[in-house]
């Protein structure tokens, strides 16, 4: 009797035990199911925050996000307890260079070293620089007034940092952006290889990023991954150049090309560069055509593919105006975006240009004024080079053009009307300058 008493009373004891904890796991349930806060939680760290790498700034700031939510919550108590964490990786927006190679997706993990010139990189040792990715941190100088001065002295990193820094055994180039512009939208641009050097991927981080690269190379060591699937695909394609032109009434053998690049990068819509240089040569021969303006010299707007990344547009032009025995007498190029016209750069004779500047008085009201400054274009360089052809080209306002410049801003709404429509009028105006007064 004992026995079965005593089990009976353990039964009634283990019955109990259960029913109390069947009736608290029922309320867990309902409270979490009925009012839990886990997903809105979770939406606000992800949403808000977004991904945590360890020891990066999104990381500190799901710290704070986690005293916050446990605050929130009705915690008693809370703290932050001090833990080392390695550094890790910092991601940050970058774009491949045109013509670079790639990684071919995988991620190519090296030690930063940051360079802040060539001339720095010709004193260090191949084994301080072997197995690394080097980071060329040279700003474009502000104390350059024309900002087309500025890139032209800071271009020749993006162009041949990648074969230099292979040179000396890197594995990969970051550069700081060509660019003026304090924000952090990177920049690309064409870049070129050393045939008999290794190729090494390259990519430019904007400003911003290249200011915290910097502060962290100097702080001590730092790890980068490049990662990018980028490439040029093997074999070509039939593209064109567009011309258009209008007959010399009295020397129509005699020809004048006024131009801009229809390419862009892969990036922005290519408002700026140069869908601007297209539309302003378009403008110039509607503007004679509906003037009734007979050239004495034929007029031709060229519309050059492939100036980015080849300058394949260019030089067929050229080719097939050899081809044909053309005499080109001025070729002209506007590629320096949409801002107010300035004046007009030249790569002409000392004779030819004090011819231009007799009537310089004739641009002054518009503002333009500058004949100084020599310079014709990419698309018209070949030219140049091979049939001697006097060039000119369009100097705009340069101080905003490299805040848009090969980057997802240069979209149409950068573009101001009235500057655009202002550029075209100064191309027109010089144009036919030279076609009415036979200058060339």
């Amino acid at each position: 009797m004992k026995k079965v008493l005593l089990v009976f009373c353990f039964g009634l004891v283990l019955g109990n035990t259960y029913g109390q904890d069947s009736v608290m796991f029922r309320k867990i349930a309902d409270e979490i199911l009925l009012n839990g806060t886990c997903y809105t939680n979770l939406k606000t760290l992800c949403k808000t925050v977004g991904n945590r790498l360890s020891g990066s700034p999104a990381a500190a700031k799901a710290v704070e996000w986690g005293r916050t939510a446990m605050t929130d919550a009705g915690f008693p108590t809370v703290l932050l307890q001090p833990v080392d964490v390695p550094v890790c990786y910092i991601e940050f927006d970058a774009l491949s260079l045109g013509n670079s190679k790639g990684t071919g997706g995988k991620a190519l993990d090296a030690e930063v070293i940051e360079v802040g010139s060539f001339e720095e990189l010709e004193t260090l040792s191949t084994d301080k620089i072997k197995g690394k990715i080097v980071f060329f941190n040279y700003k474009m100088k502000q104390n350059f007034v024309s900002a087309f001065d500025a890139y032209g002295d800071a271009v020749k990193y993006r162009w041949a940092g990648a074969s230099a820094v292979a040179a000396k055994g890197a594995v990969g180039l970051i550069i700081r952006s060509i660019s003026t512009g304090e924000d952090d939208y990177p920049h690309t641009g064409s870049m070129r290889y050393v045939d008999s050097i290794k190729k090494v991927p390259e990519m430019a981080v904007g400003n911003r990023t290249a200011d915290k690269l910097a502060k962290k190379c100097k702080e001590g060591t730092v790890w980068a991954r490049m990662q990018s699937e980028c490439g040029m695909v093997q074999g070509e394609v039939r593209s064109y150049n567009v011309i258009g032109e209008i007959k010399g009434s009295q020397y129509p053998d005699r020809i004048i090309t006024v131009g801009g690049h229809l390419d862009s990068w892969d990036v922005g819509e290519g408002a700026q560069d140069d869908g601007t240089g297209c539309v302003q040569s378009i403008e110039v021969l509607r503007t004679f055509i509906a003037l009734g303006i007979r050239p004495k010299y034929t007029i031709r707007a060229v519309l050059f593919m492939n100036e980015e990344n080849g300058l394949k547009g260019g030089e067929a032009y050229c080719d097939s105006a050899i081809a044909a025995n053309e005499h080109h007498v001025l070729a002209i190029e506007t590629d320096g975006g949409a801002g107010a016209p300035r004046g007009m750069s030249m790569e002409v004779s000392p004779a030819k240009r004090e011819q231009i500047i007799k009537y310089k008085h004739l641009f002054m009201p518009y503002n333009v004024y500058d004949f100084t400054d020599e310079g014709g274009g990419a698309d018209i360089s070949p030219l140049k080079r091979k049939l001697g052809v006097p060039c000119a080209g369009l100097m705009p306002e340069s101080q905003r053009y490299f805040d848009y410049h090969h980057t997802w801003n240069d979209v149409f709404e950068t573009v101001n009307h009235r500057e655009l429509k202002l550029g075209a009028v100064t191309l027109a105006q010089f144009i036919y300058l030279v076609d009415q007064h036979e200058i060339f």
